[in-house]
């Protein structure tokens, strides 16, 4: 497979500053400058360089070391961020917010626990290594709950903070003075005075426009918290026959992903929450209450 340019240059930068290769390049460098023949050996230890970090550049599983290492990279600095993002939430969020999210991740403890008793029998009422169930759809689900709860908390306070029906009134007021500055009669007094009028009214207007979309906007993220709320629920309330693991694992992805679109909405809401837009990585909710995960 034809590598791109840019990945090329990261192997062949790996290969070439490996801890290793640089001791054995001056090494054998420095011996050749010192041996008396310079001119023979130092074009052939660059030459036996060049054909060495090339050689190890090109190789598949060194590549696929390097494409590891700068994955876990972007994985850390993205838990790092999401780290962030959870702490802040955490100290802004009303009590009454918390007690909602840890409802709602006892329930899917209890799922969880479910599916692991459903797989092994043996183990039930145990705890099991947490490699034994993959959490990360339910950590998935709960990072977009809070994340919805504290998209909700944001714009009952934008609201609060504004009140529309005092906007409205800016707009009549203005509107009235717009009128009565057509009865100026020096022209060029009347035109500075309506551009300033104009120009107020019509961030008044585009005041209350994002008002009408805060309002739209926490409909949709409450519907959205209670349609969660519901998944989990009737997922936890299956018929017997249907509790198999795999079903069970398998539903909670299905749910996570019609979260998208909702995971989009949030992230154009920025005005609002502050936050920026959340990335992949998920912190680990579900193994965690949340007052360790907040020291964590």
């Amino acid at each position: 497979m034809r590598r791109p340019a840019g990945k090329l240059g990261a192997y062949l930068k790996a290969a070439f500053t490996n801890h290793w290769n640089l001791l054995a390049f001056f090494g054998a460098l420095g011996f050749s400058l010192l041996s008396g023949i310079a001119d023979v050996l130092v074009p052939l230890v660059m030459a036996g360089e060049v054909i060495y970090v090339a050689g190890l550049a090109a190789h598949p599983k060194f590549q696929a070391y390097i494409d590891a290492q700068a994955a876990k990279l972007v994985r850390q600095d993205g838990s790092s961020h999401s780290q962030q993002m959870l702490n802040t939430m955490l100290r802004r969020l009303p009590p009454r917010t918390i007690d909602r999210f840890e409802t709602l991740r006892t329930r899917c403890l209890e799922l969880r626990q479910l599916a692991i008793e459903l797989k092994d029998p043996a183990h039930a009422g145990g705890v099991r290594p947490l490699d034994d169930m993959q959490m990360s759809g339910l950590d998935r689900l709960l990072w977009i709950y809070l994340r919805l709860l504290f998209t909700e908390h944001s714009l009952e306070r934008f609201q609060e903070r504004t009140q529309t029906a005092q906007v409205e009134s800016d707009i009549a007021a203005l509107d009235s003075q717009l009128a009565d500055s057509a009865s100026i009669a020096d022209e060029v007094q009347r035109q500075k005075v309506q551009r300033t009028l104009q120009d107020n009214l019509q961030t008044c207007r585009d005041r209350l426009a994002n008002l009408q979309k805060a309002r739209d906007n926490l409909t949709v993220v409450k519907l959205e918290l209670d349609r969660l709320e519901n998944k989990i629920r009737a997922l936890s309330e299956l018929p017997l026959n249907r509790q198999e693991p795999d079903y069970i694992t398998a539903q909670v992805d299905a749910v996570a992903s019609s979260m998208v679109q909702t995971e989009q909405t949030m992230n154009e809401l920025q005005f609002a929450t502050g936050l920026e837009t959340a990335d992949e990585a998920v912190p680990p909710l579900l193994s965690r209450p949340v007052a360790m995960v907040q020291q964590g």
